[in-house]
């Protein structure tokens, strides 16, 4: 009974840590093909410029992961491109610092901000994309 008990604790722990980001839309790496998929079927679009150090980024990536696990997120697609390394992608989308959050309507883009944390500005942005 005691291992029936710990098997249930951990489960509802693990849940309560990550079980929003398991319906939340998965974040990818970019690539110019499946950004211009996504741009050619219309889809609504975050871009995502991030970096490992960067605590905005991480501050970022919590409430990125809840809005996207909402229902009304569901077809958002979401591209990461890391600011270190994809110095050919910041020129592509005019993006000067991490924390940089483009976000797309097809080929229309839609709106865009750096060093955002508040979540309601954040919810606003990705709003424009649908």
């Amino acid at each position: 009974m005691k291992t029936h008990r710990s098997l249930i604790g951990l489960l509802t722990l693990l849940l309560s840590l990550g079980g929003t980001a398991a319906f939340a839309a998965d974040p990818v790496a970019y690539t110019s093909a499946a950004f211009e998929t996504a741009q050619k079927a219309g889809k609504p679009i975050l871009v995502h410029v991030t970096a490992p150090w960067c605590s905005t980024c991480a501050a970022q990536k919590p409430i990125l992961a809840k809005l996207e696990a909402e229902p009304r997120f569901k077809e958002l697609k979401v591209f990461e491109v890391d600011f270190d390394s994809r110095k050919d992608v910041l020129r592509r989308f005019g993006a000067t610092m991490q924390s940089t959050l483009i976000t797309y309507r097809g080929e229309l883009e839609t709106g865009r901000s750096s060093g955002e944390t508040k979540p309601e500005a954040i919810t606003a942005l990705l709003e424009k994309a649908f």
